[in-house]
């Protein structure tokens, strides 16, 4: 059992620890051997039931997330399974259309709009930082789109500088330029020669949006907006730049085990993240936009197969069963079968977002506290329930 949340700005504790939890969230992971296999046979209600319980036990133990809510779309058959609380102060149960930071699974929209672009002629995947962005560092010159998309650029990671780590600390609420978010590493050489090695790296999208914006001239929320958010009907998706969340909203914690909660929900600016962390999204959205962007559906036949052009790595919190790396999309080999998709870990929250290649299911899983490495019961504990979601979303 937790004490009782507070509410006010964001503390010397919580801004001390969110510049721990951003080291966490842009630490490098590798994919971790999957859970024991599912019974298989059993009727549809006891296997909801099993996964309700499994939930609750996720959410039960002192080190468990406040509130867990998971959404399996199946064709037009729509399952919301949860447990716990969206908000600790009023008790209320998480809801699939409240808002959340969707974490780095705003790197799969950037790759929306990235590849979209590329489709219509405005990029291509072989265009160099030195073409599209020349005013970034002469050694950072040689790095592909392609690079950028499927991490591995070599590109030092903003959020892993001291200085950048110390800001956040000062002023965690602080509303920034994202567009100087680089600045932090643009002394920095390239970690290797790119295409080399995979690195998960934060400043990988931030790139990207900027890419796409050099490319059309137009800001990336615009493009964001006209090429994922419209079209797909995703009205309760945006990108904003303050640390405000629109209500209603599942409320993200911080903790010790059985220790008190802290609220870290709105205890930051979006902007500290933007095009590689600072979407806000609901379950409901986040579903629709992964059943489009997981199966394609956005994109040429031709940007598809290059975007499934598959290398052994994984986001920081690895999503369920072996990960593979596209261009700003993972694939995640189950013991029950494939699913197209992509994780994220932030202060607060914790997400996945898949899809069947076909696009003709999806599961959101979403927690209410950040799971990372350094949390590494917790986080297997986590993918072993993510992949029974999955398996049950792969069911015939």
């Amino acid at each position: 059992m937790h004490a009782a949340p507070t509410h006010r700005g964001p503390s010397l504790r919580t801004r001390l620890r969110l510049t721990a939890a951003l080291v966490a969230a842009g630490a490098c992971a590798a994919g971790v051997i999957a859970g024991p296999a599912q019974a298989e046979g059993k009727p549809r209600d006891s296997r909801d039931r099993e996964l309700r319980k499994a939930l609750e036990e996720l959410v039960g133990p002192p080190d468990g997330p406040p509130g867990a809510i998971a959404v399996m779309q199946r064709g037009r058959d729509v399952k919301v399974y949860r447990a716990g609380v969206a908000d600790a102060e009023s008790g209320r149960p998480p809801r699939p259309g409240d808002h959340m930071r969707v974490a780095s699974v705003a790197k799969a929209y950037s790759g929306a709009v990235a590849l979209q672009l590329v489709d219509r002629g405005k990029l291509r995947l072989d265009d160099t930082i030195g073409k599209r962005l020349p005013r970034l560092p002469k050694a950072w010159h040689k790095v592909k789109l392609r690079h950028l998309l499927q991490h591995t650029s070599g590109l030092p990671d903003f959020t892993q500088d001291p200085d950048f780590l110390r800001a956040v600390a000062a002023d965690p609420r602080g509303e920034v330029d994202p567009h100087t978010l680089l600045d932090f590493v643009a002394d920095r050489p390239l970690l290797f020669t790119p295409g080399s090695r995979y690195r998960y790296d934060n400043s990988d999208n931030i790139v990207v949006a900027m890419m796409a914006e050099a490319a059309t001239g137009r800001p990336y929320e615009e493009l964001l907006r006209g090429l994922v958010i419209r079209p797909l009907g995703l009205r309760d998706t945006s990108l904003p730049r303050g640390y405000q969340l629109p209500h209603p909203y599942l409320h993200g914690y911080d903790f010790e085990p059985e220790g008190p909660l802290e609220d870290v929900s709105t205890a930051f600016s979006a902007s500290l993240f933007w095009a590689s962390g600072g979407v806000v999204s609901t379950p409901n959205d986040l579903n629709t936009f992964m059943r489009a962007y997981g199966s394609g559906r956005l994109l040429s036949k031709k940007t598809y197969e290059q975007q499934r052009k598959w290398i052994k790595g994984s986001s920081v919190n690895p999503g369920p069963g072996r990960n593979e790396a596209g261009l700003a999309l993972f694939r995640y080999t189950t013991r029950c079968g494939v699913v197209h998709g992509h994780t994220g870990t932030i202060p607060g929250y914790t997400q996945l977002a898949v899809t069947t290649p076909d696009g003709t299911r999806s599961l959101t899983f979403t927690l209410t506290s950040q799971v990372s490495a350094q949390t590494p019961e917790l986080l297997a504990r986590m993918r072993k329930v993510q992949e029974d979601f999955v398996c049950e979303l792969l069911r015939h």
